[in-house]
Formats: C-alpha cells, structure tokens, sequence
C-alpha cells in the first residue's frame, strides 16, 4: 500500500502496477497460497485455518483497492465477490465506492519480510542448481550448505530453515561462518560501473580485484563493501560493483548471488533415489485420482507392475505412499493387465497401474 501511494502520488503509475504485480505473482500467489496449502485444506475450521483464510481475504480484498485506477471492470467484480456475501440483504458493494488503503507503518515487520526474502532467494538459487544438473524437486537431496556472513543472518536463516527445506526437497540445511565454508571464491570487477569512477586507475584496480584473497573477499561480503588502500586515491568496491562466484566441488552445485552463497549436495544415494521414486508415484496416483473424478476423501486400492525399482521403493516408502494417496492396499503385480488399467512415464520407465475406489 506504501508502495503503490507514493507510486501514484509521484505520477509513476507504470512503477505502481508493477509494484502489484510483484506482490500478487512472487509473494502472494506462488508464495503464501502455495506455501499454506495445507492449512486451507485443513479439516476443521481452527483457528490456524481461520487465520490462513482471513489473512488471504484481507490481501485480496486490499489489491482490489489497489488495482481499481488500472483495472475497473475486474476489480469491482473482485471486489463484490469479496465484500457482498459479508453485507446484509443483497446490497451491492463497489471498489469505486470504498476509500482508497492507507498504509499503517505499525504493522509493518521489517524482519519478518527481510527474512522471508531471504527464504525466497535461496530458495530460488536452490532450484536454479535442480534445473542445472536436471533434477526435479521430488527428488530429495540430502545437504544444502550455506555460508553466513554474520550472526544477524545466521538467525534469519534459522527462523525460515523448514520453510527453505520444504521448499527445495532438501532433508538437512548446514549454516556455516563464511571462512569455514570451504568453499572457493573468485571476484571479477564490473567494469561498466567502475570505469566511471575509476577511470584513471581502472587497469590496476581490475587486477587488484581478481587478486583478491578469500579473507578480503569474506570482508567484502560481511561489510558490503572493500577499501583498496594500496591504489591511489584508495578506492571503494561495493559487493554491486563485482561480479563474486564460487567454484564447484565434486559432488556438489555452487551458487552466488551477491552476498548469498548456497551448496548443494546433488548425490543421488539408493535411499533417496527410492524416496524420489515413491515421491513420483505418489504424484502420478493422484493425477488418476483426479482424471478418474474420484471424491478428495475417497480410499482406494491401488496396483502396480512389479519391477525393481518399484519393489525396493514401497519397501522403504510403501507406507507414506499409501498415507498421500489414501490407499489401504498397495499390491505389486508381475503382468498387470485388464480393464482401468494406466501407463505411467517415470523418466523413462514404464509402471502400469490401476486405481480404485474401496467401496
């Protein structure tokens, strides 16, 4: 709301609706709703339930507000959706008849934002390193490594560690000091922004820069910026002004995104790549649940072919399979054949099964 007034208010109406297509797209849509699902399909209407619904409410109905200058029709629309079924009678409600939000700084938690942004970047770095090797987030892995820079990030870290673990497929997060990391760092100067300023001396600088050793480049990233005293006119690098990486190490992703480093462990044992089996599994039963029309509380029998890799996945996770897809039986069968019978595609390898309800 801040945000979009001061937008608005300076006549910037293009950074305003931009500024709401953040806040819906990143954190309202494909972070809060995907991230409380649970607690929208919960059973009973507790107060947890309630709480996850009435906070959704309240954004949406806030973001129709917002939207009205640049979305009339559909805002209004959104708006009586929202506000009529609350209203006595069949009175109907408006956008254009509300008062524009004002924004109240009291409830604004400037930690909590700044450390669920925290979550969303390593989060989002995480699965840049999935996309890169080419594995799928069912996957699970077992180690995510990440350097902190100081005891303030460290803590943020902590707060957000199962929502990160969640989000990544990852069963252990290690937060480490910065030195201690392991890790390999190299610093390459941006010369688009440093030859403005530093012209004269830019040749000297950019290899002063690429010579840096991993203590200089942990203060750079600790303090966000580095003193070059040794050059003339002792020049100031900020963290925006370099380009940092870390290199890989057998066995695991590396990621850099300027103060943040994330590693990830991308091997594969038996009994993870068995998890990520039943993890398949389980996705591909509830697609036939759902082309079948079958009711979400339905419990059902399910059959598959019996193949190696699909015996030793249910003899570790048969359990939890048979909990996400409400099963009470799972039975493997050399030949499956006969009527209902289905094709599923697991990379490459074909499992047939059948899914029925339990009458």
């Amino acid at each position: 709301v801040a945000e979009v007034t001061d937008d608005l208010d300076d006549y910037e109406p293009t950074k305003a609706a931009r500024a709401i297509d953040t806040f819906v797209n990143d954190n309202l849509s494909n972070w809060y709703v995907r991230l409380n699902r649970r607690r929208f399909w919960a059973g009973e209407m507790d107060t947890d339930k309630l709480a996850a619904y009435q906070t959704l409410y309240e954004c949406l109905k806030t973001v129709a507000l917002l939207m009205a200058p640049f979305s009339p029709f559909y805002t209004d629309r959104l708006y009586s959706d929202l506000v009529a079924p609350a209203m006595e009678g069949d009175g109907y409600a408006s956008v254009h008849l509300a008062d524009f939000p004002v924004s109240d700084p009291a409830l604004v938690d400037k930690d909590l934002e700044e450390r669920m942004a925290l979550a969303q970047e390593v989060t989002s770095s995480v699965l840049a390193l999935r996309r890169k090797v080419n594995l799928k987030v069912r996957q699970p892995l077992q180690t995510l490594l990440v350097p902190v820079m100081d005891q303030h990030q460290r803590e943020a870290l902590e707060a957000v560690k199962d929502i990160i673990l969640d989000e990544v497929n990852v069963k252990e997060l290690r937060l480490v000091n910065n030195e201690e990391s392991g890790l390999v760092k190299r610093v390459k100067a941006d010369f688009k922004k440093l030859g403005p300023r530093y012209g004269k001396i830019m040749k000297d600088l950019g290899k002063a820069i690429i010579s840096m050793d991993q203590k200089s480049i942990a203060e750079l990233e600790r303090e966000g910026s580095f003193t070059f005293n040794e050059l003339p006119g002792t020049p100031v690098v900020t963290v925006d002004d370099v380009e940092i990486s870390a290199e890989d190490i057998p066995g695991w992703q590396v990621a850099n995104d300027g103060s943040l480093t994330v590693a990830l462990d991308v091997t594969v044992t038996p009994e993870l790549r068995n998890e990520g089996m039943a993890r398949e599994l389980v996705n591909r039963i509830q697609n036939l649940r759902k082309s079948s029309d079958f009711e979400i509380t339905d419990k059902v029998k399910v059959e598959l072919s019996d193949l190696p890799e699909v015996r030793t996945a249910l003899e570790g996770f048969g359990d939890y399979l048979a909990d996400q897809v409400l099963a009470d039986s799972v039975k493997l069968t050399a030949d499956l054949g006969g009527e209902n019978v289905s094709e599923l595609d697991i990379d490459g390898l074909k499992v047939m099964a059948r899914v029925t309800v339990v009458k």
